[in-house]
């Protein structure tokens, strides 16, 4: 595991020197990357932070920023909105803000899913410069496959060589969804061409749902395509929907070790768990993340403390 990584090409050394900076911050100088990610607030609407087997806590947004200034998270995503309603009195999270979003209202038998960029780079420049808050990155979705490909592509192009120039970090979420993916979104071949397709934009890091195999259950070998498809854009999964923390560190465990990915992105597995239970569990992912520790290991940070 390395934490050495050289900026991209093509930017002011000192844009170089701050991306350098925020990556280190960012993957707490590993080389792997927990990413703690609160955009569900749109994308699921209020589905995630409700109901049976969600703390009540869930029902505030600040308990994601409780969380995420407690826990050893290596950045904490969401809208800018969002965050600047409630980073002045979270100011030590590293914040990596997600410039698009979309609701899961409109089905993709309906229409072919499109989400555009919220804010203009320039204003994500004036809010780095004006809240005093440590923004490591910007995140941005596509969904290769959608009639809608090439906007978002072009988008994302041109978000993550600007995020670079202000030497941010560029986190691609990318989700094959459309009527020409069908049922396919989860095919391990697709899921290394969209991680492969993040590469070519020059994103620092490809965020994808864990492939499955033919018989609908995953494999982490079967990650390993998109691992090397993505080369030097590092790849990190999805958490999925809530589930017992042993289940997922042992899913996380055998996504790193054996399918070679850097990291890992989750959100319902964290917030919807109570502010002690949250911070227990974002321990356990980090010596995993970041320290390297096995499942047993991490496993005994489960503990509330």
């Amino acid at each position: 595991m390395s934490a050495t990584r050289r900026p991209p090409l093509g930017i002011p050394d000192d844009s170089a020197k701050r991306w350098t900076e925020n990556y280190q911050l960012a993957t707490q100088e590993s080389g792997r990357l927990f990413l703690m990610a609160g955009d569900q607030k749109v994308e699921h609407l209020n589905d995630d932070f409700v109901g049976a087997g969600v703390a009540a806590d869930d029902a505030d947004p600040e308990h994601l920023f409780r969380i995420a200034n407690a826990a050893p998270v290596g950045c904490f995503a969401a809208q800018m909105g969002l965050i600047s309603h409630y980073g002045r009195d979270y100011p030590e999270i590293p914040y990596l803000l997600k410039l698009n979003s979309k609701t899961h209202l409109l089905k993709t038998a309906e229409q072919d899913p499109l989400s555009s960029q919220w804010q203009s780079m320039s204003q994500v420049q004036d809010f780095v410069r004006h809240s005093g808050l440590k923004v490591v990155g910007v995140g941005y979705t596509i969904y290769p496959g959608s009639t809608y490909e090439a906007q978002m592509f072009s988008e994302a192009a041109r978000l993550i060589q600007d995020a670079h120039n202000m030497g941010l970090l560029a986190v691609i979420w990318a989700y094959p969804r459309g009527k020409a993916v069908g049922k396919r979104e989860q095919d391990p071949h697709l899921i290394a061409g969209a991680a492969g397709l993040v590469a070519c934009l020059g994103a620092d890091f490809a965020k994808v749902n864990p492939p499955l195999d033919d018989q609908g259950n995953m494999d982490a070998y079967l990650l390993g395509e998109a691992v090397a498809a993505a080369g030097r854009t590092q790849v990190i999964c999805a958490g999925g929907s809530e589930t017992d923390a042993k289940s997922f560190l042992q899913r996380l465990h055998e996504q790193i070790h054996l399918g070679g990915t850097q990291g890992c992105a989750t959100g319902r597995n964290v917030h919807q768990r109570s502010q002690p239970d949250a911070i227990a569990f974002c321990r356990a992912i980090h010596a995993m993340v970041v320290h390297n520790q096995d499942v047993e290991e991490a496993v005994n940070y489960l503990v509330p403390s």
